[in-house]
């Protein structure tokens, strides 16, 4: 095994260990939440021209899509350890959504700014699916650890490699 593949092997192991911690507590504030947290807010911002209903899941969405098209581009550049690597942060974000989807009855998380709206409130309730906060938020919870999982193996099986590229 090259010494570069030790060490791709390495992150990927620390990587993992530290995004399952994440999975196992989402609720807990982590660093990189800071840029999650901008992110989600730039994402009303930019669903703000289509309508009420993208504008609020807008933040979530482009929470959960800005790392994913960091995911697209490395597998277009046959890059499959750095996608893997990327990937762990949409799962984190899955993660993020899910703590927040779940508090849409409660309404108990920090929200910025004394007049912010509770997106998931909003959403849930325009939808008639409050009543199934739970379980909305048990499924995104799933998705986001699974998600962190699949990177794992991913980032493990290129991290091993010898030709991690593809012809």
């Amino acid at each position: 095994m090259k010494t570069v593949n030790l060490i791709k092997l390495a992150v990927a192991i620390v990587a993992a260990v530290y995004f399952l911690w994440c999975a196992a507590d989402p609720g807990q504030w982590h660093f990189i939440d800071t840029v999650n947290l901008l992110i989600h807010e730039a994402g009303h911002i930019i669903f703000m021209p289509f309508g009420q209903f993208l504008y609020v899941l807008g933040g979530s969405l482009t929470q959960v899509l800005f790392p994913a098209l960091f995911v697209i581009y490395f597998i277009r550049e046959n890059d499959f350890y750095s996608s893997a690597l990327t990937l762990f942060w949409v799962g984190e974000n899955l993660l993020n959504v899910s703590v927040y989807a779940g508090d849409s009855i409660k309404m108990q998380l920090p929200l910025l700014g004394d007049s912010s709206m509770h997106d998931w409130n909003w959403l849930l309730t325009n939808t008639g699916l409050l009543p199934h906060t739970d379980g909305i938020a048990l499924i995104i919870r799933l998705v986001g650890t699974l998600t962190i999982i699949f990177a794992a193996v991913w980032a493990i099986y290129w991290a091993i490699q010898e030709n991690k590229v593809l012809k």
